[in-house]
Formats: C-alpha cells, structure tokens, sequence
C-alpha cells in the first residue's frame, strides 16, 4: 500500500475544521476581513496594530528629534551670536576710555542699543569689574548688579552660560574688557533670551508635523494592505490556535520521550515519532505502510491493527520490555484509527537507579554547601569535608594544606603540606596522621594532582608504581589494609592551590570512576572556597590583632601618683578598637584615659591608633581634660573629611573617649567624658558611686562643648574606667549592667588587682561580643614634706632670697648635688616671671621620681626657647634651663601658667 498523501496528519485546514468549518473551508469576505484586522484578535490584525504602533514610534521619535536638534542648533546659535556681539563690543575702540569717563552711561548706553538692535540681541550689558551695569535696554537696571558668572571673565576669560535673568530665562556671554597692559578694567554681557532662541523651532513645528502626518497616513495604508494579503493566507486564525497547533505538533514528534504512532482506520501508519521508530526499530519509510508489513512482532503488530483499547500492555520487542498504552481517536467525531505510547519500562528501572544515585549526590552537595564553612576556621572547613565525604562518598578522606595557609598566608607550591583532617570509618588505618609534614613526590598522585591543577585517578593502587613511590612501606602497609582506589582532587581557590584532598575505598569493591571524580571536583570546589575564605579571615584577623597589639601600651609608665592595675579582653568574633593609656604629665600628675571606636577589624584598629597617638600628642601640651577633648573632636571631624573622599573608606563613627587628670599634691581630680560611660569611684570605706561627668557627644560630631567635672579624692580612693563591652549586653539594658558592675565592685578587695580580678570573674561574658579595657588606679598623695612653696616678690632682688631657701630645702632633702643646677634653673624662671611675667609669683618644689621646680606667675604669655647672638645681653636663661634640665615646659592654669624643670635625682 502506498504512502497517503490526501490526508496530511495537521494542517490548517484540520485545524479549520475542528472548529466547526467543514466542507470545503471557509470563503473570506473583504468586510469581515477588515474587521478581523482591526479587531487585533488574529495574527493579521495583531501584525497591523504592531506595524502602525512601530511607525507612530518611529514618527514621534522623528519629530522629537528634528525638534530638538533645531532647538539645539538655535541654542548653540544664540551662544555664539551673543559671545560674537560681547567681544566686538569689549574690543570695540573708545570702551576702554569710556569706562574711565566721569558719566560711563551715558558715553555706553547709546552705543549699547545700537549694537543690540542691530545684532538683534536682547540686551548688550556693560558693567565694572564689581558687576555694577553701566547699560541695559531697561534704565531702571542700570546701576544694578549684574546677574551671571563674573568669576572667570575677571580672571580674562570668556564665559557663555543659561541662566534666569531678569527679563527671563536666557543665553549670555560675559567677556572682559582689558586696557593696554591687559588688566581687566570692565566686563561687557550680551544675551539673547530663550523666547526668542525658540521661535526659529516654534515656526518649523507646523510643517515637521504635516510631514509627520502625511508618512503615518502611508505608513498605515501600506500595514494595511499587508495584513489583509496575510489574513486571506492564515484563514482568520488566530496567534494562539497557530501557536497551539504547531506546539502539539513539535511535541509529538520531538518533545516526549515515549513513542507516539498513529494508525489510520485502515491499518496504515501515519505517523512515528523519533523514539517509536527507536524503540519498535521501524524503517525510515514507515509511514504511510500498513503496520502488518513492518516486520514487527505479531502481538505488537496485532494491538497497532485492531486499534482496541490497551493500558500499559507489555510485549517483548528483541530484548526491551516495551509497556505500549492505545486508545481510538474516533471518539467525539474525530478521524478514525487509533493513538498508542511506547514506553521503555527496562530503561525506566536503569533511570529510576540512576536517578536515585543522582539524587544521594546532589543531597551532598547540597549537604556541603550548607554544612562546609560554618566557621572562619581553616582546620575546621577542612574536618567539615572530610566528616561529609566519609562513609557518604569514600571510607577515608583527607585533606593536606600548606602550612602557610594554616597561618593565612599565601600558598607556596615548593612547601610541604601538613596533614590537617583526615575521617575515615576507622581509626586504625595506616594513612599520615593528622599533624604530618609531608612532600609528596612528583609521581605520586598528590604531587600530580598539585602540579597540573586537576584531579588524578588511581582505581586500582596496587598497581600504581607512582603512588607507592611517596612511601614504599607505609603504602604496602594501606595496600595491605584494604583500601584499593583512590581521587587527588586539587584544593584550588581560583588560580591559588592551597591543597590537595584524598578519597580513599576500602569497602566498597568497585574502584572509583569517571562520574565520581567530577563529583570529588565539584564537592572540593565548593569546599575550597570556604577554606579560601577561611584562609583570608585568618590573615585579615592576624594583621588586624598585630596592630592592635602594637598600637596598645605593653607597659605602664613609671609614676607614683597612682597604683594601676588593668585588663584588656578582645572580642571572640574580631578586634575591636577600644584602647587605653597612662600617660606622666607635669608636677607628679598622671593623666588615665579610655577610648572605644565602635566596629571591628583592621579600619578600626588603625582608628584607635591614630586617636591613641593624637592623645598622647595633646596631652603633652597640659591641656585640661575638656579642651583636649575638643581638639581630639576636632580631630575625629577631619579625618571623617578624609574618609569621605574614599570609596571604600568608612568614616570614625561610634568614637568615645574619656579622660582624667590626677594630681597627687591637691588629690583633685578632673574628668571629662566624649559620650562615654561615667567612671565608677570606690571610697576608701568601700562605698560605690558613679561619678557624675557630664555627657558630651561622642567623638566627631562637633557643635557642642565638653565640661570638666573636679573632685578631690581621699588617698586610697579607686578610679574605675572601662569600656561598654564590660557594662552593656543584648540580653538587659546599659543601667542593669552598671548596677551589676557597681556591685562587683562593691565585694572587691582593696587592691587595684584584686578589683580587676572580681570585676572580670563576675562580668565577663562567656563570648565576649565587644573588646573589654578596665583600668583601677588607687590613689596616692605626695607627702607634704616632698612639697616646698614660697611666694616670690615681684623685686629682682627676691631671686638671692628664692636661692637661699632652694638650698636649705636641697640639704634638708640630702641633694646637695642638685644645689648648683637648681639655684641655676630657678634664678633664670623667677627672674623671666619677674621681668615679663605678672604677680603673684610663686616658687614650688617637688620631690618625687625626680626633682620639680615650678615658678608660677600670673601671666598667659609663653616664653620661647632661641639661640642668643654674641651681641645680645639677654636671651640665655631658657636656653640655660633646657640644657641642664632633663625636660621643661610650660602648663597653662585659669589665671596664670607654670613653668616647670625636672631634673633627675641621683641613684634613684
């Protein structure tokens, strides 16, 4: 029986008739064809529509262009016309003397006019160089200052700029008007205004719209004898049912993965699909013969026949089991024949396998994206690989880093590597332990696979002469326990190798294959990563923690106006910036101070060693507590500025700083506090009580004024300063905090070391979130037999008296070594304050570490430290007073200032 060929399996006519048009089709009408073309509901009318949008598109964009170009053009004209007419103006001859003249307007104003009506401008501006107009086409604006941009005409350079003046929105040019030497003694302005640029636009908008009008009317014309030829040809039907037709098309011969035969009513084949003709083996001219010639087997070829019903009916085709499933195609007044499905049910059960084989891995995969890298620790990224691999991948897993990974360097290919995690489903295998330095050799399978950057089979390791060459005996002795196959996969981060991983099988007898290596690569790939990033966290935390310890005190000063005990805990989750100091200053005083910059990591760490650094700086100037404060903010406002200019920079948000002053010979003590917590103050009978220093903003924001709060300490009183981290938590609010702290500190001992202790044991977190720094610092007093004061006379014969007192007190004290250079020192001090400085005078002497000598006087000017001539008289004193003193220099005081030496005492 030949091939079919009035029956086409789909066509549009088919498609025609399933809706009801049968006999012969359907006759298109022109009427009802315009409709279906305006009515967008068929593919010829949605093609009109979309053609006439297309055009309207284009034209709009046409006429908005050609209007804006015109506009433009008629733009670039006025700037042009009007920096021509300023220039011919300024260099017009007479000008230069005009403006010189007694009455500039009226020599300019004439000539202005007639230059702006014969140029056709709006306005022609003379003016001075203050911007004062000597012309203008209104009079009343004369004498008036110019609206514009005088800056760059003044400096001899033309400027054309839009602006809104005042007669409206216009183009000018300012340009200068220079003498003979080239000064700039005026400046000529020329303007037109946007009225009048736009009119030339506004004249040709008609006409570019009749054009406009004139290609939409042909451009439409045109669509629509297009779309009325594809209506005749598409027989009115719409885009869905051609795209529904075509889909099922597509789908029965390509799509499903089942084969689709159908049969006529007669027995022929009329069609099958790719997968029938592979499944049933059908020859390529199958269709349009009858299924009882294609050599199929009788069952098969018996069911395709008879076209009855059949439901996942089984027939043995050569060696597949096909499940073939068949139903008429005659129900509801379709074509005659039938429809069946071929199915593969052996390769169903291969796939099912498979398929669950690919699910296990891609539940790992899935495993190790979620369960490798939870912590930003290198060795435990490693263990998390190998616990995932082992027993769900391989019986043992290892893996092997270079040792300067583990520290968060960068890898060094020529290194050994250190065994770091190794899993398997026993303990007692005899593999490199964890801890092992290694170097494998080049033909072993880590070597290989560290060398060419990709993974490395051995199925079967009893015959690979290159692995056993690493360690003949160890790997007789792995041979010997069991294990059979092994995959090297590279630990690789990008292009940076920072390892080799291992599977090892021991159980399992089928050596590893193909598949199971790109899964190895692809569980390593992922795990690499978080190593990498692991890696990266370990160098960044090791940089950020050198820092802070670097720019930390490591040892107190020596001073003995305070015992001082202190702790600093950092943060487990990074560094933070919280810092503090003691820091000696003049006449036995010792200032405390305590910072927290808010955030962790290197930006700030390197934030509290700029302000540690600033504090030290300024408190050599013997500032009190507020005004350092202030420079410190002033300080922290800049360096925002800085930051601000940088793209990934972030400015010192969160800075908080707190300062104190104490001086052992009055026992006062001044505070002042930068938006950080109030200090804690222990009496010497054990009360607690927190200071009340007023609260001023923290650090950098400027605007508002520190205050200094002063109070005078009993000896043995205890000064508590501490960060937030010690106080706040996120489980109670700052004031629970303080009043726990107040209570530690109420059963503390008496010792500044005891307090830090009892203070640590009841109040640090089990993981401390923020740094902790506490300071205690006990209080001392200066005996007053180590203090001698006089007052001084403002009588130059006072300083003989002022040296006879030094000495006797020199030899009560047993430093009659000192006499000399002291009587030296003060007679220069008393004799500057007598002569340049103002009453009272006041001399004291302080015997501590060193020996002090301060001369107070009234006076806020400071002396200055400078070389004499060989003609000057005077000018040596401080000069003196620098070389035989070990340090000097001045303090301010509310009413006055000091001047002070020390000197060393001897054997002390």
């Amino acid at each position: 029986m030949g091939r079919s060929t009035d029956r086409p399996p789909l066509r549009p006519v088919a498609a025609a008739s399933a809706r009801g048009e049968r006999g012969g089709g359907r006759r298109w009408r022109p009427v009802a064809g315009l409709r279906s073309v305006l009515s967008g509901r068929s593919v010829a009318g949605q093609v009109f529509v979309l053609h006439v949008v297309i055009v309207v598109l284009l034209v709009a964009a046409a006429v908005v262009a050609l209007v804006l170009q015109v506009r433009r053009d008629s733009t670039q004209e006025a700037r042009n016309r009007s920096l021509a007419v300023a220039e011919t103006f300024a260099n017009s001859p007479g000008i230069v003397e005009a403006l010189d003249a007694p009455d500039p307007t009226a020599v300019l104003q004439p000539q202005a006019e007639a230059v702006r009506m014969q140029a056709k401008v709006d306005f022609v501006v003379v003016m001075n160089t203050e911007g004062i107009r000597y012309t203008h086409p209104r009079p009343d604006r004369i004498g008036r200052q110019f609206v514009g941009t005088l800056e760059p005409a003044l400096r001899g350079e033309p400027v054309v700029e839009e602006i809104d003046g005042t007669i409206g929105e216009l183009v000018q040019a300012v340009v200068p008007v220079k003498d003979g030497d080239g000064t700039v003694v005026g400046l000529v302005s020329a303007g037109i205004t946007t009225e009048r640029v736009g009119g030339a636009a506004d004249h040709q908008l008609p006409l570019v719209l009749a054009a406009a009008a004139v290609a939409l009317a042909l451009a439409t014309a045109g669509a629509a004898l297009v779309s009325r030829r594809l209506l005749r040809q598409t027989h009115g039907l719409g885009p869905h049912e051609m795209t529904r037709m075509y889909e099922h098309h597509d789908a029965v011969l390509h799509a499903v993965r089942e084969g689709v035969v159908i049969v006529g009513g007669d027995g022929t084949l009329m069609l099958a699909n790719d997968e029938a003709h592979r499944l049933l083996r059908l020859p390529e001219d199958a269709e349009g013969r009858h299924v009882l010639e294609l050599d199929l087997d009788p069952g098969t070829a018996e069911l395709l026949s008879s076209g009855r019903v059949a439901t996942d009916e089984v027939h043995l085709v050569g060696d597949r089991l096909l499940a073939v499933n068949q139903r008429p195609t005659d129900r509801a007044g379709g074509p005659p024949g039938s429809v069946a499905t071929v199915r593969d049910s052996t390769e169903l059960r291969a796939l099912s396998g498979r398929a669950e084989e690919a699910r296990e891995r891609l539940d790992m995969l899935y495993d190790a994206g979620v369960g490798i890298g939870t912590s930003l620790d290198v060795t435990r990224t490693a263990e998390e690989l190998t616990e995932l691999a082992v027993p769900r991948f391989a019986d043992f897993a290892t893996v092997d880093l270079f040792e300067s990974v583990l520290a968060g360097g960068q890898p060094d290919a020529a290194s050994a590597v250190r065994r770091t995690a190794l899993a398997g489903i026993r303990k007692d295998a005899p593999l490199y332990p964890v801890g092992e330095t290694i170097r494998f050799v080049e033909s072993s399978p880590q070597g290989r696979a560290l060398a060419g950057g990709r993974a490395v089979l051995e199925p079967r390791l009893a015959d690979a002469p290159g692995w056993q060459a690493q360690d003949a005996e160890r790997s007789a002795q792995v041979v010997a326990y069991g294990v059979h196959s092994l995959i090297a996969v590279p630990l690789r981060a990008g292009a940076v190798t920072l390892g080799v991983v291992s599977f090892w099988r021991s159980e399992r007898p089928q050596p590893f294959d193909g598949e199971e290596v790109a899964l190895a690569e692809e569980l390593v790939a992922r795990a690499a990563v978080s190593i990498d990033n692991a890696r990266r966290y370990t160098r960044e935390h090791s940089m950020a923690v050198t820092l802070q310890r670097s720019l930390l005190p490591r040892t107190l000063p020596e001073q003995s106006a305070l015992e001082i005990a202190y702790r600093y805990l950092p943060a487990q989750a990074g560094v933070g910036g919280d810092w503090f100091d003691v820091l000696p200053l003049s006449g036995t005083r010792v200032a405390l101070v305590v910072g927290d910059v808010v955030g962790h990591g290197l930006h700030a760490a390197a934030t509290m060693g700029r302000l540690r650094t600033a504090v030290h700086n300024f408190s050599a100037l013997d500032l009190p507590p507020d005004e350092l404060l202030g420079l410190l903010d002033e300080l922290v406002g800049r360096i925002d500025q800085d930051e601000a200019h940088e793209e990934h920079s972030a400015p010192v948000t969160g800075a908080t700083c707190l300062y104190a002053v104490y001086d052992p010979v009055s026992r006062r003590c001044s505070v002042a506090r930068a938006g950080h917590p109030p200090p804690a103050l222990i009496h010497p009978d054990g009360r607690v009580e927190y200071w009340d220093v007023p609260a001023g903003p923290p650090l950098g924001l400027g605007g508002l004024p520190f205050e200094t709060a002063e109070l005078e300490l009993p000896e043995g009183s205890r000064l508590v300063l501490y960060t937030d981290g010690l106080v706040e938590d996120r489980r109670h609010d700052i004031d629970v905090g303080l009043e726990l702290l107040r209570e530690a500190l109420s059963r503390a001992g008496d010792s500044p070391e005891d307090t830090c202790r009892v203070v640590l044991e009841s109040r640090r977190p089990s993981r401390a979130g923020d740094d902790i720094a506490l300071i205690v610092a006990r209080t001392r007093a200066l005996p007053a037999d180590r203090v001698a004061e006089w007052p001084v006379p403002a009588d130059p014969a006072a300083v003989a008296q002022v040296r006879a007192a030094v000495t006797r007190k020199l030899a009560e004290w047993g430093l009659q070594e000192l006499e000399f250079t002291t009587e030296l020192i003060l007679s220069e001090l008393v004799t500057n304050a007598i002569r340049y400085g103002g009453t009272p005078i006041r001399v004291r002497m302080l015997r501590d570490r060193h020996l002090i000598c301060e001369v107070f006087d009234g006076s806020s000017t400071s002396p200055h430290l400078r070389h004499a001539t060989m003609t000057d008289e005077g000018g040596r004193g401080l000069f003196l007073v620098a070389q035989l003193a070990e340090r000097w220099g001045t303090r301010y005081l509310p009413a006055g200032k000091v001047i002070w030496a020390e000197q060393p005492i001897p054997g002390s």
